[in-house]
């Protein structure tokens, strides 16, 4: 987690070639605001939170991203939302990397 009240996100941006990367900035009971990198070919695999909203701000790349039956390629400055008990994820189908905020809210327990 990070000590900062000040961040820019971006400056924590990587690559790992054995799995996303991920770097959380907050995690409180309340709420948990990360940032994620996936290389070219990596993806967050669809999933649900049953309890949690989560909502996606794409920082630099592209992808496609999936909500529920929607897929739509996403660029930097475009926002997703993710409700609860809705299957979600998302594919690095580009050639550079795709760095996107995730803010989940409550926390998964």
């Amino acid at each position: 987690m990070t000590d900062a009240y000040f961040i820019r996100p971006l400056d924590y941006a990587q690559g790992r070639t054995d799995k996303p990367f991920k770097h959380t900035f907050l995690q409180s009971e309340r709420l948990l605001v990360g940032l994620n990198s996936l290389l070219p070919g990596q993806s967050q695999h669809l999933h649900d939170h049953p309890d949690q909203d989560k909502f996606y701000q794409v920082l630099a790349g592209e992808g496609l991203f999936t909500v529920g039956e929607q897929q739509q390629v996403c660029g930097a400055g475009e926002l997703i939302l993710a409700p609860a008990g809705i299957l979600h994820g998302v594919d690095n189908q580009g050639d550079g990397l795709l760095t996107f905020l995730t803010v989940i809210a409550p926390f998964p327990t």
